[in-house]
């Protein structure tokens, strides 16, 4: 019981509750941008446009003034970063560190980093060829990672972004998923499936190819989280990726503008990482 004696034991919730707060949870959070992107999905299909031919921005400027940019930029990124410790706080209870609970330390960095590392190459490159195949045969929008003419304050606000989105979607998607799907008696099979079906379906106004790609994300992780009980290394894989996808998206559209290069009107995206 994290620490907390027998006489201490804190009763679990009841299920009732259980399925309200998950429900809420994921209405503020991945929920709300599922629901919105298969919303999107669905406006693609009926579009005249072909769905190979649309394209969406990761990473858009939100203003022309530098600081506006940088401003409004770091309070989405703040913004979001609070509904992940709102989360964190929800699994928090006396004697029991909602840290520890779900591995979400530095207790073991060099395990996390190499872990993470590995994951990041299993994941990322089959996810690049199948981001490819999805351009080629026009099941998958086109995405614009990142700004291709850069300034000074872009790379760090990207690297900041990509920080988000994995603390964003493994703290919630596994750490948070897990823990309270399993107070309620689903098996951890059952919530990894289910958990990665989300996963996919925020990712649906890229188009069909990233949700099964990200399907098959989601499952990895989960059952890495299965094995290790530790959201640590899937938040460093998921960092890496990203870092990766918009750093190096320039240089991509650069070498495979047929695959890469932006569409010539992006239309709008969900707030999804």
């Amino acid at each position: 019981m994290c620490g907390v004696s027998d006489s201490q034991a804190i009763p679990t919730p009841s299920r009732t509750r259980l399925w309200w707060e998950i429900g809420l949870v994921l209405a503020c959070t991945l929920g709300q941008s599922a629901v919105y992107s298969l919303i999107l999905l669905v406006r693609r299909f009926l579009a005249s446009t072909p769905l190979g031919d649309q394209s969406t921005a990761l990473n858009p400027s939100q203003a022309a003034e530098a600081f506006w940019d940088i401003l409004y930029q770091l309070l989405d990124i703040g913004f979001s970063l609070a509904l992940v410790g709102l989360v964190v706080y929800l699994l928090w209870d006396p004697g029991c560190s909602a840290f520890r609970r779900i591995g979400l330390d530095v207790r073991r960095p060099g395990r996390d980093l190499g872990s993470g590392a590995l994951i990041a190459l299993v994941i990322g490159v089959p996810g690049l060829g199948l981001y490819a195949i999805g351009r080629v045969i026009g099941i998958t929008v086109q995405v614009s990672a990142s700004p291709l003419d850069p300034s000074w304050w872009t790379i760090p606000l990207l690297v900041l972004s990509a920080v988000r989105a994995a603390l964003q979607e493994e703290v919630i998607m596994i750490g948070y998923l897990f823990t309270r799907l399993r107070q309620i008696g689903w098996g951890d099979w059952r919530i990894i499936l289910v958990s990665a079906a989300i996963r996919g379906s925020y990712h649906a106004y890229q188009g069909v190819g990233p949700i099964f790609g990200n399907f098959v994300m989601g499952v990895v992780f989960g059952w890495c989280y299965k094995r290790w009980g530790r959201v640590m290394p899937l938040v460093v894989a998921h960092t890496i990726l990203d870092v990766v996808s918009f750093v190096g998206y320039p240089l991509a559209a650069a070498w495979w503008p047929g695959v890469f290069a932006p569409a010539p009107a992006p239309s709008p995206s969900p707030t999804a990482s």
